[in-house]
């Protein structure tokens, strides 16, 4: 049975001193997810708060077990372009 599981990343930018600022952080996590890992992702909340975003990535998968594989990394390769920046991540499934 297919697998669709959501990747929601909690990021929290202090050296943001505009929603430009923010932007280039957001687009830039955005851009390396979709690229290195296939996903869909958006940010789905804080759009105009200055140093806040969540940021969601989704999968579709044949199997639960290459969806959370194909989470984890994007949740590693987040964590390594943000840094300290990334306050929370938590992988949600829909059934």
């Amino acid at each position: 049975m297919p697998a669709i599981g959501v990747l929601t990343l909690e990021i929290h930018i202090n050296e943001s001193r505009s929603l430009k600022d923010k932007r280039h952080w957001v687009r830039g996590l955005k851009d390396r997810l979709r690229a290195s890992h296939n996903v869909a992702v958006a940010e789905i909340e804080d759009q105009e708060m200055l140093n806040h975003a969540v940021v969601s990535a989704v999968t579709v998968s044949p199997s639960r077990e290459s969806a959370a594989k194909t989470l984890e990394s994007a949740e590693r390769l987040a964590a390594s372009f943000l840094g300290p920046n990334l306050v929370a991540a938590e992988i949600d499934w829909l059934e």
